[in-house]
């Protein structure tokens, strides 16, 4: 079950992410599914960890930046997905404080998700093991 787990909360991850680029820029880009997929992996890891809750965000933002960061290194080199190169302190126009602000409360709610998800899925496969809770 644990490839399916990971596979599902992968999905869930791309797929949100590519709803809040349709929503905010009306376009996405497949390389976006990958990055949100990732991006939601890694903060379900990180969501493991007894971390005061602002710090758990922040954190949460910054996993966000640094794969923002190397998806745009390598599937945004013409900036044809997104250009930040107008944004004060970005970093390569792929990275902008503005965005990674944005991240904090996109990874919080991403953290509750994910936890959500993962008791769901616990209650699934107790369900078809034969011991529903």
């Amino acid at each position: 079950m644990d490839f399916t787990r990971k596979f599902t909360q992968f999905c869930i991850g791309g797929s949100a992410y590519v709803a809040l680029e349709l929503l905010y820029r009306r376009r996405s880009h497949v390389s976006m599914f990958g990055a949100g997929g990732l991006c939601y992996l890694l903060l379900g890891q990180l969501g493991r960890r007894q971390l005061p809750a602002p710090l758990r965000a922040g954190c949460g933002a910054g996993i966000i930046t640094a794969v923002e960061l190397t998806t745009g290194l390598l599937f945004n080199r013409r900036y044809q997905v997104w250009d930040y190169r107008d944004q004060p302190g970005n970093v390569l126009g792929h990275i902008c404080p503005a965005f990674t602000a944005a991240w904090v409360p996109v990874s919080m709610a991403a953290l509750e998700l994910y936890r959500w998800v993962d008791l769901g899925l616990d209650r699934i496969g107790a369900i078809r093991a034969g011991n529903p809770r």
